[in-house]
């Protein structure tokens, strides 16, 4: 069977997440790359095959966004799977016609396709860009809930700086924690005041591993 040749554009964030929850243990797709761009340091590594899956036993590799055009060529590409956000309806459509000029399919994942079903309530905390307030405001529904007698976890979009395979689950309940995954000062600034609240925070790179153990 000939597979459907796929790479995904990313920033070490919904691009995994997209691949884990869509095309990770589907055979009639091969997921020949991600290309990187925002997060500093990412290009270059492999999405390791411990995240990968069984299809994928060398892992993935993942290259720098500037090199989209050759490796569409070079892989004889059918699809480009756009998987990032902070951008403008503009700047998604330029990659569009980048894309199919390239001779790709150029695909966005719906919802259904991506989300993971939770066996507890979610409240969600969403923005248009960076900066916004997200952590602010998810600190202050902690507060509220736990002021209702709820059991309240967080969970937070990774910064996948290190080692992604080490990465795949993080729980931050104490400073030690902060030791323990290597955290950069940008992860420090997100997870400390959580913990001064006394509260737990997830973050990596496997959300429904993160989702499993936070149900719990």
């Amino acid at each position: 069977m000939d597979r459907t040749r796929v790479i995904i554009m990313g920033a070490a964030g919904r691009d995994f997440h997209n691949f884990n929850t869509f095309f990770r243990d589907k055979q009639a797709y091969e997921v020949v790359a991600f290309t990187a761009t925002q997060i500093p340091g990412i290009e270059d590594k492999i999405y390791p095959p411990m995240l990968a899956g069984d299809l994928y036993p060398g892992g993935i590799p993942i290259y720098p966004e500037t090199l989209l055009d050759e490796l569409i060529e070079m892989h004889h590409v059918n699809s480009v799977v756009f998987s990032y956000s902070d951008v403008p309806h503009e700047y998604v459509m330029h990659k569009a016609s980048q894309v199919l000029a390239a001779g790709a399919d150029f695909w966005l994942l719906g919802p259904e396709s991506t989300m993971l079903k939770a066996s507890v309530p979610v409240v969600s905390v969403c923005a248009v860009r960076t900066g916004s307030g997200k952590s602010q405001t998810s600190r202050k529904v902690v507060k509220v809930l736990r002021e209702m007698g709820k059991r309240v976890v967080s969970v937070r979009h990774p910064m996948p700086y290190g080692d992604l395979a080490a990465q795949a689950v993080e729980r931050f309940a104490t400073y030690r924690h902060l030791d323990l995954y290597r955290t950069t000062i940008e992860e420090r600034e997100e997870y400390e005041p959580h913990i001064d609240l006394g509260a737990v925070i997830y973050a990596g790179v496997d959300y429904e591993k993160i989702l499993r153990q936070a149900e719990q």
